[in-house]
């Protein structure tokens, strides 16, 4: 039986004296996009970053490919790209610098650089003009994009995003998340989304968790979440997002 790429075993993480998460057990499947999504304060990015091996759990495991994620595991962690809001990108270099600097650390040659970030460019349809641009010349679809691009320069197993699209307009908003979706479909990685946004969450989910006070409070598909919510706190979360029906289409 083939290991889920990401795994939280027991996993308990506290802040002080107050349990942010857990503890909750979560398996990841490979290749498939998995949606943590709930209320600010649910424990959703503390996940993320426990998985990402930013975060080390105070009780419990994390789990890679079936092997316990150490601190010092950066081979690992490389496996793994990480994508935050706004793309987080160093103001000090250009798009490709931002893009490429891991690369050039580990010793890429100039060709093999130059084809990885003309195929990346052409994936997320970011003009090649673009990454000349430093991040302060960019619009913020665009530096999210370069954002992907930064993330999925190793070429990892896995694609970790935080809230990726939170700070954008909706117009813009709209067309990263067809692009995203693309690419994912493209790439056919093991994808971990974190939104708050249940439309944005259902758009791109083959399965949804929902989180609430650092508990999986609901794990299924979006027909289950919005047709038969099993916790109060879910139906409130449910009701809130009018946009949807039980399907899970806008009207």
């Amino acid at each position: 039986m083939t290991s889920p790429a990401i795994e939280l075993r027991a996993v308990v993480k506290r802040h002080g004296g107050t349990t942010a998460l857990g503890p909750i057990d979560l398996a990841v499947a490979t290749a498939r996009t998995l949606v943590l999504i709930g209320p600010s304060g649910a424990g959703k990015t503390t996940a993320l970053r426990l998985m990402m091996g930013l975060a080390r759990p105070d009780a419990g495991e994390v789990l890679v490919g079936g092997e316990p994620l150490r601190a010092d595991d950066l081979v690992r962690r490389q496996r793994m790209g990480y994508v935050v809001q706004g793309g987080g990108l160093f103001p000090h270099l250009s798009a490709s610098g931002n893009v490429t600097l891991v690369a050039r650390h580990l010793g890429w040659d100039e060709a093999r650089i130059g084809r990885r970030l003309g195929a990346l460019a052409a994936l997320v349809q970011l003009p090649e003009e673009a990454l000349r641009r430093f991040p302060g010349e960019l619009s913020g679809g665009q530096a999210q994009r370069v954002g992907l691009m930064r993330a999925l320069m190793l070429d990892p197993d896995a694609l970790l995003l935080d809230e990726p699209l939170g700070a954008l307009d909706p117009m813009t908003r709209s067309e990263l998340q067809e692009d995203l979706r693309r690419a994912f479909d493209e790439l056919g990685k093991t994808v971990v989304l974190v939104t708050h946004d249940l439309a944005e969450a259902v758009f791109f989910a083959h399965r949804l968790v929902l989180l609430g006070d650092g508990r999986i409070l609901q794990d299924g598909t979006s027909a289950e979440l919005l047709g038969a919510p099993a916790d109060p706190l879910v139906a409130r979360f449910v009701k809130a997002h009018r946009t949807l029906d039980r399907s899970g289409r806008a009207p």
